[in-house]
Protein backbone atom coordinates (compact mmCIF):
# COMPACT_ATOMS: atom_id res chain seq x y z
CA UNK A 1 0.00 0.00 0.00
CA UNK A 2 1.50 3.61 -1.11
CA UNK A 3 2.25 6.32 1.61
CA UNK A 4 0.20 9.02 1.73
CA UNK A 5 1.73 12.59 1.17
CA UNK A 6 0.87 15.58 3.80
CA UNK A 7 -0.57 18.70 2.76
CA UNK A 8 -2.32 17.43 -0.96
CA UNK A 9 -4.73 20.72 -0.77
CA UNK A 10 -1.29 22.89 -1.24
CA UNK A 11 -0.28 20.43 -3.88
CA UNK A 12 -3.54 19.48 -6.12
CA UNK A 13 -6.20 21.50 -7.40
CA UNK A 14 -9.41 20.36 -7.80
CA UNK A 15 -10.08 18.20 -10.32
CA UNK A 16 -13.34 16.88 -10.54
CA UNK A 17 -14.20 13.60 -13.09
CA UNK A 18 -15.40 15.54 -16.55
CA UNK A 19 -18.41 15.75 -18.34
CA UNK A 20 -18.47 14.48 -21.83
CA UNK A 21 -18.15 17.23 -24.60
CA UNK A 22 -21.30 19.11 -24.47
CA UNK A 23 -21.69 19.16 -28.74
CA UNK A 24 -21.10 15.25 -28.71
CA UNK A 25 -23.39 14.41 -25.80
CA UNK A 26 -26.33 16.37 -26.72
CA UNK A 27 -26.83 14.10 -29.29
CA UNK A 28 -27.35 10.80 -27.61
CA UNK A 29 -28.89 9.47 -24.14
CA UNK A 30 -25.62 7.63 -23.27
CA UNK A 31 -23.91 9.20 -19.55
CA UNK A 32 -23.02 12.70 -19.67
CA UNK A 33 -20.05 12.19 -17.44
CA UNK A 34 -16.50 11.11 -18.69
CA UNK A 35 -16.22 7.21 -18.95
CA UNK A 36 -12.94 6.75 -17.83
CA UNK A 37 -10.66 8.21 -15.49
CA UNK A 38 -6.97 8.32 -13.97
CA UNK A 39 -6.42 6.14 -11.01
CA UNK A 40 -3.85 8.22 -10.23
CA UNK A 41 -5.45 11.26 -10.76
CA UNK A 42 -8.18 10.36 -8.40
CA UNK A 43 -5.63 9.41 -5.84
CA UNK A 44 -4.12 12.61 -5.96
CA UNK A 45 -7.93 14.01 -5.39
CA UNK A 46 -8.25 11.90 -2.14
CA UNK A 47 -4.73 13.52 -0.74
CA UNK A 48 -6.74 16.98 -0.72
CA UNK A 49 -8.41 16.02 2.09
CA UNK A 50 -7.43 17.50 5.32
CA UNK A 51 -7.90 14.91 7.48
CA UNK A 52 -9.60 17.07 9.51
CA UNK A 53 -10.02 16.69 13.67
CA UNK A 54 -14.02 17.10 13.05
CA UNK A 55 -14.81 15.66 9.62
CA UNK A 56 -17.97 18.26 8.72
CA UNK A 57 -18.09 16.70 5.25
CA UNK A 58 -19.49 13.81 6.92
CA UNK A 59 -22.27 15.98 8.55
CA UNK A 60 -23.18 17.33 5.80
CA UNK A 61 -23.27 14.22 3.99
CA UNK A 62 -27.44 12.65 5.16
CA UNK A 63 -26.25 9.15 6.23
CA UNK A 64 -22.88 10.06 7.81
CA UNK A 65 -20.56 8.53 4.81
CA UNK A 66 -16.68 7.84 6.60
CA UNK A 67 -15.28 10.54 4.02
CA UNK A 68 -12.05 11.03 5.14
CA UNK A 69 -11.17 7.28 5.92
CA UNK A 70 -12.35 6.49 2.20
CA UNK A 71 -10.12 9.40 0.78
CA UNK A 72 -7.51 8.19 3.05
CA UNK A 73 -7.61 4.48 1.88
CA UNK A 74 -7.67 5.56 -2.03
CA UNK A 75 -4.48 8.09 -1.76
CA UNK A 76 -2.51 4.85 -0.45
CA UNK A 77 -4.17 2.82 -3.30
CA UNK A 78 -6.78 0.37 -1.06
CA UNK A 79 -9.74 0.59 -2.97
CA UNK A 80 -11.07 -2.25 -2.08
CA UNK A 81 -10.76 -1.40 1.81
CA UNK A 82 -12.06 1.87 0.34
CA UNK A 83 -15.46 -0.09 -1.02
CA UNK A 84 -16.01 -1.42 2.32
CA UNK A 85 -16.14 1.45 4.28
CA UNK A 86 -18.11 2.92 1.47
CA UNK A 87 -20.30 0.00 1.88
CA UNK A 88 -20.69 0.29 5.39
CA UNK A 89 -22.71 3.04 5.90
CA UNK A 90 -24.83 3.64 1.96
CA UNK A 91 -25.94 0.59 0.23
CA UNK A 92 -25.53 1.79 -3.20
CA UNK A 93 -22.89 4.31 -3.78
CA UNK A 94 -23.46 4.52 -7.09
CA UNK A 95 -26.87 5.86 -6.85
CA UNK A 96 -25.49 8.62 -5.03
CA UNK A 97 -21.78 8.54 -6.77
CA UNK A 98 -24.11 9.98 -10.13
CA UNK A 99 -26.93 11.70 -9.03
CA UNK A 100 -26.40 12.98 -5.63
CA UNK A 101 -26.17 16.93 -5.74
CA UNK A 102 -23.29 15.84 -2.63
CA UNK A 103 -23.97 18.43 0.31
CA UNK A 104 -20.53 16.65 1.51
CA UNK A 105 -18.77 19.23 -0.99
CA UNK A 106 -19.35 21.98 0.72
CA UNK A 107 -19.72 21.38 3.66
CA UNK A 108 -15.70 20.21 3.39
CA UNK A 109 -13.40 22.08 5.61
CA UNK A 110 -11.46 23.42 2.55
CA UNK A 111 -14.70 25.13 1.16
CA UNK A 112 -13.86 27.83 3.69
CA UNK A 113 -12.02 29.74 1.55
CA UNK A 114 -10.75 27.08 -1.24
CA UNK A 115 -12.25 24.61 -3.17
CA UNK A 116 -13.64 21.26 -1.79
CA UNK A 117 -12.62 17.92 -2.34
CA UNK A 118 -13.91 15.84 -5.58
CA UNK A 119 -15.83 13.76 -2.80
CA UNK A 120 -18.52 12.85 -5.00
CA UNK A 121 -16.16 11.97 -8.25
CA UNK A 122 -14.11 9.82 -5.74
CA UNK A 123 -17.08 8.36 -4.24
CA UNK A 124 -17.80 7.19 -7.58
CA UNK A 125 -14.46 5.94 -8.57
CA UNK A 126 -14.80 3.59 -5.99
CA UNK A 127 -18.02 1.85 -6.73
CA UNK A 128 -16.94 2.15 -10.53
CA UNK A 129 -13.37 0.10 -10.00
CA UNK A 130 -15.72 -2.81 -7.26
CA UNK A 131 -17.70 -3.74 -9.68
CA UNK A 132 -15.27 -3.54 -12.62
CA UNK A 133 -13.14 -5.63 -10.77
CA UNK A 134 -15.78 -7.89 -9.20
CA UNK A 135 -15.47 -7.12 -5.63
CA UNK A 136 -19.41 -6.62 -5.23
CA UNK A 137 -21.30 -9.33 -4.91
CA UNK A 138 -24.49 -11.15 -2.93
CA UNK A 139 -24.13 -11.12 0.61
CA UNK A 140 -26.94 -13.69 2.04
CA UNK A 141 -27.62 -14.19 5.58
CA UNK A 142 -25.99 -17.24 6.85
CA UNK A 143 -29.39 -18.25 8.54
CA UNK A 144 -33.23 -17.17 8.38
CA UNK A 145 -35.26 -15.24 11.27
CA UNK A 146 -38.70 -17.13 9.89
CA UNK A 147 -39.83 -13.57 10.04
CA UNK A 148 -41.74 -11.80 6.65
CA UNK A 149 -41.69 -8.17 5.50
CA UNK A 150 -43.07 -6.72 2.71
CA UNK A 151 -41.84 -3.38 1.19
CA UNK A 152 -44.13 -1.14 -1.03
CA UNK A 153 -41.87 0.28 -3.02
CA UNK A 154 -38.66 -0.01 -4.65
CA UNK A 155 -36.77 3.15 -5.63
CA UNK A 156 -33.40 3.78 -3.10
CA UNK A 157 -35.45 3.84 0.23
CA UNK A 158 -36.80 0.72 0.19
CA UNK A 159 -34.61 -1.01 -1.65
CA UNK A 160 -31.84 -0.14 1.11
CA UNK A 161 -34.47 -1.34 3.65
CA UNK A 162 -35.10 -4.25 1.98
CA UNK A 163 -31.48 -5.33 1.34
CA UNK A 164 -30.73 -4.81 5.30
CA UNK A 165 -33.78 -6.29 6.79
CA UNK A 166 -32.74 -9.24 4.63
CA UNK A 167 -28.88 -9.35 5.51
CA UNK A 168 -30.62 -9.86 9.02
CA UNK A 169 -32.07 -12.91 8.25
CA UNK A 170 -35.44 -11.81 7.69
CA UNK A 171 -37.12 -13.02 4.46
CA UNK A 172 -38.24 -9.91 2.31
CA UNK A 173 -40.54 -8.87 -0.73
CA UNK A 174 -40.65 -6.04 -2.61
CA UNK A 175 -43.61 -4.72 -4.08
CA UNK A 176 -43.90 -2.37 -7.27
CA UNK A 177 -46.39 -0.99 -8.93
CA UNK A 178 -44.44 -0.20 -12.14
CA UNK A 179 -43.12 -2.96 -14.49
CA UNK A 180 -39.61 -2.69 -13.37
CA UNK A 181 -38.09 -2.40 -9.91
CA UNK A 182 -36.05 0.46 -9.08
CA UNK A 183 -38.81 3.19 -8.63
CA UNK A 184 -37.72 6.77 -10.28
CA UNK A 185 -34.12 5.60 -10.29
CA UNK A 186 -35.31 3.67 -13.27
CA UNK A 187 -38.07 6.10 -14.92
CA UNK A 188 -37.59 9.29 -13.06
CA UNK A 189 -34.14 10.29 -13.71
CA UNK A 190 -32.79 10.09 -17.43
CA UNK A 191 -30.91 7.46 -18.75
CA UNK A 192 -28.28 10.29 -19.72
CA UNK A 193 -27.61 11.15 -16.16
CA UNK A 194 -27.93 7.29 -14.70
CA UNK A 195 -27.62 4.65 -16.58
CA UNK A 196 -30.45 1.54 -15.85
CA UNK A 197 -28.18 -1.48 -15.98
CA UNK A 198 -26.94 0.18 -12.57
CA UNK A 199 -30.23 0.06 -11.38
CA UNK A 200 -30.38 -3.89 -12.99
CA UNK A 201 -27.07 -5.38 -11.30
CA UNK A 202 -27.82 -4.06 -7.68
CA UNK A 203 -31.78 -5.82 -8.39
CA UNK A 204 -30.09 -8.81 -9.15
CA UNK A 205 -27.71 -9.08 -6.23
CA UNK A 206 -30.40 -8.46 -4.22
CA UNK A 207 -32.27 -11.50 -5.62
CA UNK A 208 -29.52 -13.21 -5.53
CA UNK A 209 -29.14 -12.63 -1.53
CA UNK A 210 -32.98 -13.70 -1.15
CA UNK A 211 -34.88 -10.69 -1.85
CA UNK A 212 -38.30 -11.82 -3.86
CA UNK A 213 -39.61 -8.92 -6.12
CA UNK A 214 -42.98 -8.21 -7.25
CA UNK A 215 -43.26 -5.98 -10.08
CA UNK A 216 -46.62 -4.69 -11.59
CA UNK A 217 -48.73 -5.23 -8.42
CA UNK A 218 -50.29 -1.93 -7.14
CA UNK A 219 -51.25 -1.22 -3.58
CA UNK A 220 -55.30 -1.47 -3.49
CA UNK A 221 -55.45 -2.53 -6.95
CA UNK A 222 -53.91 -5.97 -7.41
CA UNK A 223 -53.65 -6.62 -3.24
CA UNK A 224 -54.52 -4.91 -0.44
CA UNK A 225 -52.75 -3.04 3.01
CA UNK A 226 -55.11 -5.64 5.13
CA UNK A 227 -54.09 -8.29 3.07
CA UNK A 228 -50.37 -7.51 3.81
CA UNK A 229 -50.72 -7.49 6.65
CA UNK A 230 -52.49 -10.87 7.26
CA UNK A 231 -49.56 -12.20 5.22
CA UNK A 232 -46.43 -10.43 6.49
CA UNK A 233 -44.91 -9.76 10.04
CA UNK A 234 -44.24 -6.07 9.44
CA UNK A 235 -44.98 -3.75 6.15
CA UNK A 236 -42.33 -1.05 5.43
CA UNK A 237 -44.35 2.15 2.80
CA UNK A 238 -41.81 3.28 0.66
CA UNK A 239 -43.85 4.91 -1.88
CA UNK A 240 -42.24 8.31 -2.74
CA UNK A 241 -43.93 11.37 -3.09
CA UNK A 242 -45.08 11.57 -6.10
CA UNK A 243 -48.33 13.54 -6.09
CA UNK A 244 -46.91 16.69 -8.70
CA UNK A 245 -47.42 19.88 -7.79
CA UNK A 246 -49.49 21.99 -10.87
CA UNK A 247 -49.70 25.14 -12.22
CA UNK A 248 -53.76 26.31 -11.57
CA UNK A 249 -53.70 29.44 -14.12
CA UNK A 250 -55.97 30.07 -16.99
CA UNK A 251 -55.20 27.98 -20.00
CA UNK A 252 -54.32 24.67 -17.88
CA UNK A 253 -56.47 22.48 -20.08
CA UNK A 254 -54.88 23.59 -23.22
CA UNK A 255 -52.93 20.46 -25.53
CA UNK A 256 -49.20 20.56 -24.98
CA UNK A 257 -48.80 21.29 -21.23
CA UNK A 258 -47.24 18.23 -19.23
CA UNK A 259 -46.64 17.53 -15.86
CA UNK A 260 -42.56 17.20 -15.61
CA UNK A 261 -42.54 13.03 -15.05
CA UNK A 262 -44.98 12.17 -17.40
CA UNK A 263 -43.19 13.73 -19.72
CA UNK A 264 -39.39 12.04 -18.24
CA UNK A 265 -41.33 8.73 -17.56
CA UNK A 266 -42.37 8.69 -21.33
CA UNK A 267 -39.23 9.69 -22.48
CA UNK A 268 -37.40 7.14 -20.51
CA UNK A 269 -39.99 4.27 -21.62
CA UNK A 270 -39.21 4.83 -24.83
CA UNK A 271 -35.07 4.52 -24.54
CA UNK A 272 -35.69 1.23 -22.24
CA UNK A 273 -37.89 0.43 -25.56
CA UNK A 274 -41.35 0.93 -24.50
CA UNK A 275 -43.95 2.20 -27.16
CA UNK A 276 -44.86 5.57 -25.75
CA UNK A 277 -47.08 8.22 -27.86
CA UNK A 278 -46.26 10.89 -28.42
CA UNK A 279 -42.38 9.80 -29.19
CA UNK A 280 -40.40 13.25 -29.18
CA UNK A 281 -43.09 15.66 -28.21
CA UNK A 282 -40.57 18.57 -27.87
CA UNK A 283 -39.39 17.83 -31.27
CA UNK A 284 -39.29 21.35 -33.27
CA UNK A 285 -40.75 22.99 -30.79
CA UNK A 286 -40.41 26.25 -28.49
CA UNK A 287 -39.83 24.65 -25.04
CA UNK A 288 -40.77 26.26 -21.54
CA UNK A 289 -39.86 24.48 -18.24
CA UNK A 290 -41.18 25.86 -15.10
CA UNK A 291 -38.80 25.38 -12.44
CA UNK A 292 -35.29 25.72 -11.37
CA UNK A 293 -34.66 23.06 -9.82
CA UNK A 294 -33.11 19.03 -10.81
CA UNK A 295 -35.99 17.79 -12.40
CA UNK A 296 -36.67 21.09 -14.43
CA UNK A 297 -33.06 20.72 -15.23
CA UNK A 298 -33.74 16.86 -16.47
CA UNK A 299 -36.66 18.29 -18.75
CA UNK A 300 -34.23 21.07 -20.51
CA UNK A 301 -31.85 18.38 -21.26
CA UNK A 302 -34.54 15.61 -22.36
CA UNK A 303 -35.92 18.40 -24.37
CA UNK A 304 -32.64 19.24 -26.10
CA UNK A 305 -31.79 15.59 -27.16
CA UNK A 306 -35.63 15.57 -28.45
CA UNK A 307 -34.42 18.06 -31.20
CA UNK A 308 -36.65 21.13 -29.70
CA UNK A 309 -36.44 24.27 -31.14
CA UNK A 310 -35.59 26.75 -27.87
CA UNK A 311 -35.70 25.82 -24.40
CA UNK A 312 -36.08 28.18 -21.62
CA UNK A 313 -36.29 27.66 -18.02
CA UNK A 314 -38.06 29.98 -15.69
CA UNK A 315 -37.93 30.36 -12.16
CA UNK A 316 -40.20 31.91 -9.65
CA UNK A 317 -37.69 32.82 -7.55
CA UNK A 318 -34.43 35.71 -8.32
CA UNK A 319 -30.91 34.82 -9.70
CA UNK A 320 -28.75 34.16 -6.50
CA UNK A 321 -25.79 35.50 -6.45
CA UNK A 322 -22.44 34.38 -8.57
CA UNK A 323 -20.60 34.22 -5.11
CA UNK A 324 -21.36 33.69 -1.49
CA UNK A 325 -22.88 36.69 0.46
CA UNK A 326 -21.76 37.53 3.41
CA UNK A 327 -24.77 36.92 5.00
CA UNK A 328 -24.43 32.72 4.18
CA UNK A 329 -20.94 31.80 5.48
CA UNK A 330 -19.76 28.87 5.67
CA UNK A 331 -20.58 25.87 6.52
CA UNK A 332 -23.81 26.86 6.09
CA UNK A 333 -24.94 25.38 2.69
CA UNK A 334 -23.46 27.77 0.10
CA UNK A 335 -27.02 29.81 -1.71
CA UNK A 336 -25.10 30.69 -4.72
CA UNK A 337 -25.92 29.90 -8.29
CA UNK A 338 -24.71 27.53 -10.44
CA UNK A 339 -25.44 26.76 -14.19
CA UNK A 340 -27.27 23.26 -14.61
CA UNK A 341 -25.54 20.76 -16.52
CA UNK A 342 -28.80 20.77 -19.17
CA UNK A 343 -27.71 24.69 -19.61
CA UNK A 344 -24.40 24.63 -19.96
CA UNK A 345 -25.55 22.22 -23.47
CA UNK A 346 -27.98 25.12 -24.56
CA UNK A 347 -31.17 26.99 -23.69
CA UNK A 348 -31.77 30.03 -21.56
CA UNK A 349 -32.23 31.04 -17.31
CA UNK A 350 -35.22 33.20 -16.60
CA UNK A 351 -35.71 34.23 -13.13
CA UNK A 352 -38.18 36.11 -11.01
CA UNK A 353 -41.12 35.32 -13.02
CA UNK A 354 -44.44 34.05 -12.27
CA UNK A 355 -47.08 32.56 -14.71
CA UNK A 356 -49.98 33.94 -15.15
CA UNK A 357 -51.52 32.55 -18.05
CA UNK A 358 -51.26 29.78 -20.51
CA UNK A 359 -52.24 31.19 -24.59
CA UNK A 360 -53.55 29.38 -27.14
CA UNK A 361 -53.82 32.30 -30.21
CA UNK A 362 -53.89 30.68 -33.17
CA UNK A 363 -57.49 28.57 -31.64
CA UNK A 364 -56.47 25.09 -32.66
CA UNK A 365 -56.92 23.94 -28.85
CA UNK A 366 -52.90 23.92 -27.97
CA UNK A 367 -50.64 26.43 -25.78
CA UNK A 368 -48.46 29.15 -27.97
CA UNK A 369 -47.23 31.27 -25.36
CA UNK A 370 -47.10 32.14 -21.77
CA UNK A 371 -47.83 34.90 -19.69
CA UNK A 372 -45.85 36.11 -17.02
CA UNK A 373 -45.34 38.36 -14.48
CA UNK A 374 -42.19 40.26 -13.80
CA UNK A 375 -41.80 40.09 -9.34
CA UNK A 376 -40.31 40.71 -6.82
CA UNK A 377 -41.00 39.24 -3.49
CA UNK A 378 -40.49 39.63 0.63
CA UNK A 379 -39.73 36.72 2.57
CA UNK A 380 -40.33 35.93 6.12
CA UNK A 381 -37.27 34.83 8.92
CA UNK A 382 -37.64 31.02 7.15
CA UNK A 383 -37.17 32.41 3.92
CA UNK A 384 -40.36 31.47 2.99
CA UNK A 385 -41.91 33.74 -0.01
CA UNK A 386 -44.93 35.79 1.98
CA UNK A 387 -45.83 38.48 -0.72
CA UNK A 388 -44.97 39.85 -4.25
CA UNK A 389 -44.63 42.92 -6.16
CA UNK A 390 -45.26 43.07 -9.67
CA UNK A 391 -42.70 44.75 -11.58
CA UNK A 392 -43.71 43.65 -15.13
CA UNK A 393 -47.30 42.31 -15.62
CA UNK A 394 -47.08 41.26 -19.61
CA UNK A 395 -43.94 39.39 -19.83
CA UNK A 396 -44.42 37.00 -23.06
CA UNK A 397 -42.84 33.62 -23.93
CA UNK A 398 -43.87 31.92 -27.00
CA UNK A 399 -44.58 27.54 -26.08
CA UNK A 400 -45.04 24.98 -27.88
CA UNK A 401 -44.50 22.32 -25.06
CA UNK A 402 -45.01 23.84 -21.66
CA UNK A 403 -43.38 21.07 -18.95
CA UNK A 404 -44.54 21.93 -15.26
CA UNK A 405 -41.19 20.91 -12.82
CA UNK A 406 -42.62 22.69 -10.10
CA UNK A 407 -41.79 20.12 -7.05
CA UNK A 408 -43.68 17.09 -5.47
CA UNK A 409 -46.31 17.53 -2.63
CA UNK A 410 -46.48 13.99 -1.28
CA UNK A 411 -46.99 10.63 -1.68
CA UNK A 412 -50.20 9.13 -3.18
CA UNK A 413 -52.18 7.81 0.43
CA UNK A 414 -55.37 6.76 -1.95
CA UNK A 415 -54.99 3.13 -2.02
CA UNK A 416 -54.69 3.20 1.99
CA UNK A 417 -57.56 5.64 3.44
CA UNK A 418 -59.49 2.24 4.41
CA UNK A 419 -56.42 1.44 6.41
CA UNK A 420 -56.82 4.95 8.32
CA UNK A 421 -53.61 6.16 6.71
CA UNK A 422 -54.19 9.84 5.80
CA UNK A 423 -51.42 13.18 5.42
CA UNK A 424 -49.93 14.88 7.69
CA UNK A 425 -50.51 18.49 8.00
CA UNK A 426 -46.89 18.71 6.08
CA UNK A 427 -48.55 16.29 3.34
CA UNK A 428 -46.48 13.41 4.23
CA UNK A 429 -47.39 10.26 5.98
CA UNK A 430 -46.95 10.62 9.78
CA UNK A 431 -44.63 8.68 11.81
CA UNK A 432 -43.66 7.86 15.45
CA UNK A 433 -39.66 8.11 16.82
CA UNK A 434 -39.76 4.41 15.82
CA UNK A 435 -40.84 4.96 12.32
CA UNK A 436 -44.03 3.35 12.33
CA UNK A 437 -47.37 5.12 10.58
CA UNK A 438 -50.42 4.82 12.99
CA UNK A 439 -51.13 1.28 11.75
CA UNK A 440 -49.67 -1.25 13.87
CA UNK A 441 -46.12 -2.85 12.45
CA UNK A 442 -46.35 -1.14 9.25
CA UNK A 443 -43.43 1.45 8.78
CA UNK A 444 -42.32 4.19 6.29
CA UNK A 445 -39.68 5.42 4.83
CA UNK A 446 -38.12 8.07 2.47
CA UNK A 447 -39.84 10.67 1.24
CA UNK A 448 -43.04 9.68 2.20
CA UNK A 449 -42.62 9.98 5.63
CA UNK A 450 -39.78 12.67 5.07
CA UNK A 451 -41.14 14.81 2.40
CA UNK A 452 -39.61 15.23 -1.35
CA UNK A 453 -35.76 14.97 -1.43
CA UNK A 454 -32.79 13.35 -3.06
CA UNK A 455 -31.45 9.86 -3.23
CA UNK A 456 -29.11 9.68 -0.35
CA UNK A 457 -31.39 10.70 2.55
CA UNK A 458 -33.75 7.80 1.13
CA UNK A 459 -31.28 5.59 1.06
CA UNK A 460 -30.50 6.71 4.73
CA UNK A 461 -34.53 6.37 5.51
CA UNK A 462 -34.53 3.16 4.00
CA UNK A 463 -31.54 1.63 6.47
CA UNK A 464 -33.23 3.71 9.38
CA UNK A 465 -36.77 1.80 8.34
CA UNK A 466 -34.89 -1.41 8.61
CA UNK A 467 -32.99 -0.88 11.96
CA UNK A 468 -36.43 -0.34 13.21
CA UNK A 469 -38.69 -2.81 11.85
CA UNK A 470 -35.46 -5.80 12.94
CA UNK A 471 -35.84 -4.17 16.72
CA UNK A 472 -39.42 -4.15 17.16
CA UNK A 473 -39.88 -7.95 15.08
CA UNK A 474 -36.81 -9.21 17.57
CA UNK A 475 -36.39 -6.86 20.48
CA UNK A 476 -32.85 -6.44 19.44
CA UNK A 477 -30.50 -5.62 16.20
CA UNK A 478 -27.86 -5.49 14.61
CA UNK A 479 -27.84 -3.54 12.02
CA UNK A 480 -25.75 -0.07 12.61
CA UNK A 481 -27.40 3.07 13.40
CA UNK A 482 -27.75 6.34 11.46
CA UNK A 483 -24.65 8.59 11.99
CA UNK A 484 -27.33 11.23 11.46
CA UNK A 485 -30.46 12.53 13.17
CA UNK A 486 -32.21 9.54 13.98
CA UNK A 487 -36.04 9.94 13.63
CA UNK A 488 -37.48 11.96 10.47
CA UNK A 489 -39.91 14.43 10.95
CA UNK A 490 -43.46 13.65 12.49
CA UNK A 491 -46.13 14.00 9.59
Amino acid sequence: MSERHPNGFLRHPRIPIAYRDTRKRIGDYREIYAEDWDEAALRAQGERCMDCGVPSCMGGCPIGNLIPDWNDLVTRGNWREALARLHATNNFPEFTGYTCPAPCEPACVLARNQSPVTIKSIERAIVDMGWARGWIGPEPPSRRSGRRVAVVGSGPAGLACAQQLNRAGHSVTVFERDDAIGGLMVYGIPDFKFAKYRVARRVRQLAEEGVAFRPGTAIGRDVTLAQLRSGFDAVCLAIGATVQRDVAIPGRALAGIELAMDFLVRENRRQAGRRVRPAAPARGRRVVVLGGGDTGADCVATAHRQGAREVVQVSINPRRPAQRPATNPWPEPPRVHHPTYALEEGGREEFSLDSAAFVDSDGDGRVDELRLERVAWSYDRAGRRVAKRVLDSDVRVPAGLVLIAIGFAGPELAPFAADGLAAGPRGTLPVDARMMTSVDGVFAAGDACRGPSIVVWAIGEGRDAARQIDLWLTGDTRLPASLRTPNPPIG
